[in-house]
This record gives C-alpha cells, structure tokens and sequence, in this order.
C-alpha cells in the first residue's frame, strides 16, 4: 500500500500520552510537590525520552491547572489554588450527577454489584489507610455510572478536571472524615437500585460536596504563585525529577 507521508504519529502520540500520564501521576501524589521546577533535562532523563514528548506532555498539564509556564523563565507544578480547586470541584461533581441521570434507570443488575464490590474494597482501604487503594475504588465506584452513561463528553471533561481534584482527595481519604463516604456510596447504590434518578443524581452531587471543608483550607495562590518563582530562567536547577 502507498506510505502515507505522516509518519511516526503513534508513537510520538504514545510517548506524549505515556509523559502526560507518569508526570501527572507524581504531581498528583505529591512525588512533584507543589511549586516545584520542572527541568526539561531532569524529565528528559527521568522519563527515558526526547524533549518534544516532554514539553507536549508539559502542554497538556499546563491546560488541565496542574503545571504552570512562563516561556523562557519557569515550568513548575502549580500550587494548590483554592479558586481552581473550587472551579474543578463544581465541574466534576456535575458530571457525574450528569452521568447518573443519564445511566439510570437502565443501570444492570451487574453494574449495581460492581458498586457494591467497588463500595467494599473503598471501606476496606481506608480502614487499611490505604490512600491509593481507596482512590482506585473510589474511582470504579463511580466510574459505574460514567461507563453505563455511554457519554464520550462527561469522560472527557473528568479526565480533565479530576486530577486537578485529587491533591485534595489524597487529603481527605487519608483522613478518618473520609469514612463518611463509604455511607454516602451506600444510599447512591440503594437510590440507583430504586431507579430514583433525582434522589441518586442529588446523592451524587452531595458526595462531590464533601471536598468542600478541606477546600476552605486551601489557600489562594499569593503574589509568587500567580507570577512566578523569582530566580534564573527556564531549566534553573530545582529538585531533580523521581
């Protein structure tokens, strides 16, 4: 067949997905704290790839609030931010009280069980204090619902805000105030088994909701973090990556 004249499209797609992922991972689970320099040598040579991948990856960061850029000065992990916190909880929480509208009342016997499963490995996490145990069962809990939506949208509006969420997530899970959704997913589950979908969809959103003490405590960002960190240009020597 004739070649066509583009040429290495997947790979450099899966070399800038693969960063994407891997550095939005250490940010999210505080490997990269916030306001940390990100150093294109450091990442280059931590992530085993060229720079092109790195700095599309940085890109895609940058537009999901989890890393800022000053062209020629800085790249660093954003701080956390309480009006963008904020901003990502409101839109998260809608969607997935979107996707359970959406989902219900034709959600299966099946995908019911696979919230009470996923319901169980959540309690049976935080009662370990297993912080990233519980996220994943949180997240298949209600990545239900998001599935059986079938909504290409609200999958992409999440894959984009929740990790700006889930710094604070990490907070709450890790706390014993975090128990209190174990409940929480119990009535969601017993209203989608009632095919009551305003009740399960205002559950939902009331679940979302319990972000909200902890962002009270998240400061807004002061003058350093909306400007910048003072200090030589971009690729200065911060903290070497993982």
């Amino acid at each position: 067949m004739p070649v066509p004249e583009s040429r290495g499209l997947v790979s450099r797609s899966l070399l800038r997905e693969n960063a994407y992922r891997v550095i939005r991972d250490a940010i999210v689970d505080g490997t990269l704290a916030p306001g940390e320099r990100l150093n294109d040598p450091d990442l280059v040579e931590w992530l085993g790839i060229s720079r092109t991948p790195v700095r599309e990856a940085l890109g895609r960061l940058e537009q999901a609030g989890l890393v800022r850029t000053k062209p020629g000065r800085y790249t660093i992990v954003s701080p956390l931010d309480s009006r963008a916190e904020r901003a990502a909880q409101s839109v998260t929480a809608a969607m997935h009280q979107l996707a359970v509208r959406e989902a219900l009342p034709d959600l299966s016997a099946a995908e019911l069980d696979a919230m009470r499963e996923a319901n169980a490995r959540f309690a049976r996490a935080l009662a370990d204090s297993d912080v990233d145990a519980a996220l994943a069962a949180d997240d298949a809990f209600h990545d239900v619902a998001v599935t059986a939506s079938a909504n290409p949208a609200v999958r992409s509006v999440l894959d984009q805000f929740t990790p700006v969420l889930r710094r604070v997530e990490r907070l709450r899970f890790g706390s014993l105030g975090g128990r209190g959704s174990v409940a929480q997913h119990e009535l969601i589950i017993a209203l989608c088994a009632a095919g009551d979908v305003d009740a399960a969809a205002a559950a939902v959103h009331a679940n979302w909701q319990t972000l909200a003490p902890l962002l009270d405590a998240v400061p807004l960002p002061d003058q350093e973090d909306r400007h910048g960190p003072a200090g030589p240009g971009e690729g200065g020597r911060g903290r070497s990556a993982p």
